[in-house]
C-alpha cells in the first residue's frame, strides 16, 4: 500500500545518541544504526519510498530528554532537537512532520515548549520517552501525578496527541531483572514500563478532568489489549486507590490510540483489533530500531487486515488524529 503515514519514526541528535546503544546493538550494527538515526535526508526518504510511506512524523530517540537530570540542559536539548526537526520538515515538505521533544521536569516549562512547537513550528503533537528523571538518577516522575495537571490542560487545549514511548526502568529499581539484562529493554521491559505508566494515567482520574486527551502507545498496545478484560474483571474486587469514575477499560478504549510499531504479528494484531476500535489503530514502523520494509511487508500483506481497514489504519486515521493537510 502506498501513501502510508508513520509516527513512531525516530531520529537522534549527537547528545542523545549514546543512550540508545543499550538496546540498539553494538559493533557493526551500531555503526549502521548511528548513520540511520542521525540521517533526516536521502537514506531515510529512500526507505520510505521503498516501503510506500508518504509521511513520517519524526520524534527524538529514547530515553532522550527523559534521562537528562538537569532541567536547563534538557530544555536546551529539547529546543535543539525540535529546531532540527523543524528544519527537516521545511526541507522536505509533504514528507516529514514533527512530534515535539519535551523536558518533563517542570510541567509548565514542558507546556510552554509544546505550545511553541505547535503554534510556531507547526508540530502535530509530542512524543515523550516514559518517566522523567529529575535532579537525581533515582528520582522518577510519572505523569499521572497532580503536579502535571497544568501540562495536561495545555495538551487538551492545543488538542494534539501525546505519544508515550517506552524507556527502560532505572536499574536500581528493577531488582526483578537482575542477572537477566536482556529482559529490561525491548523484548519485555519496554512493554511492562509503558503499560504500567498507561494504566496509571487511566486510574488517576486524569481523563475525567481532561476528556479531550489523546494518548498514543506503540507495539500493538504494550500488552494491555491482551489483559484488559481481566484488569476490569478483577478491579471489581480490588479498586483501592483507583480514582476513575468509570471502568479502566472505558478510559483505555476512549483515550488510547494504538500503533503497530515493532510488532508485526498476526495473532497479536488480531487481539488488539478485537479489543480496540480500528479507528484508533495505526501503522507505524519504529525505524530505525525496526526496518520500514519489514513493517510495510507485514502490514500490506496480512490476511487479518481487510483492504478497507488497511486504508484507515495506514493513512486516514492518522490524517484525522494529527489534522494533517493531505488528500
Amino acid at each position: 500500500m502506498n501513501g502510508k503515514i508513520g509516527f513512531e519514526e525516530h531520529f537522534a541528535i549527537t547528545e542523545t545518541l549514546e543512550e540508545a546503544r543499550n538496546f540498539a546493538g553494538d559493533g557493526g550494527i551500531w555503526k549502521d544504526f548511528t548513520r540511520q538515526i542521525l540521517d533526516l535526508g536521502d537514506e531515510r526518504l529512500e526507505h520510505m519510498d521503498k516501503s510506500g510511506i508518504e509521511v513520517a512524523l519524526l520524534s527524538l530517540n529514547a530515553p532522550g530528554l527523559q534521562a537528562i537530570l538537569n532541567a536547563n540542559e534538557a530544555l536546551h536539548l529539547a529546543q535543539k532537537s525540535n529546531e532540527r526537526m523543524a528544519d527537516a520538515v521545511s526541507r522536505h515538505p509533504g514528507r516529514y512532520a514533527g512530534l515535539a521533544a519535551l523536558p518533563m521536569h517542570d510541567p509548565d516549562v514542558a507546556a510552554k515548549e509544546l505550545t511553541r512547537c505547535v503554534k510556531e513550528l507547526g508540530f502535530k503533537g509530542c512524543l515523550v520517552n516514559g518517566f522523567q528523571q529529575v535532579d537525581h538518577p533515582e528520582n522518577a516522575k510519572y505523569y499521572d501525578l497532580p503536579e502535571y495537571h497544568s501540562f495536561w490542560a495545555t495538551v487538551a487545549e492545543l488538542d494534539v496527541p501525546f505519544y508515550l514511548h517506552p524507556r527502560m526502568q532505572i536499574p536500581t529499581q528493577a531488582k526483578n531483572y537482575e542477572g537477566h539484562p536482556w529482559l529490561m529493554s525491548a523484548p519485555w521491559g519496554f512493554a511492562v514500563e509503558t503499560s504500567i505508566h498507561s494504566l496509571r494515567l487511566c486510574g488517576s482520574g486524569l481523563f475525567d478532568l481532561y476528556p479531550k486527551l489523546k494518548i498514543c502507545i506503540g507495539h500493538l498496545g504494550e500488552n494491555i489489549p491482551f489483559g484488559l478484560w481481566r484488569i476490569d474483571a478483577r478491579m471489581r474486587f480490588s479498586p483501592r486507590g483507583y480514582r476513575g469514575k468509570r471502568p479502566l477499560g472505558d478510559y483505555f478504549r476512549d483515550h488510547f490510540h494504538i500503533t503497530t510499531s515493532g510488532n508485526f504479528n498476526d495473532p497479536a494484531f488480531r487481539c488488539t483489533l478485537d479489543t480496540i476500535d480500528n479507528d484508533k489503530i495505526y501503522f507505524c514502523s519504529d525505524y530505525p530500531f525496526e526496518k520500514m520494509e519489514d513493517a510495510s511487508t507485514w502490514f500490506d500483506n496480512s490476511s487479518v487486515i481487510t483492504n478497507a481497514q488497511r486504508l484507515k489504519m495506514g493513512r486516514t486515521n492518522a490524517i484525522r488524529l494529527f489534522n494533517l493537510e493531505l488528500k
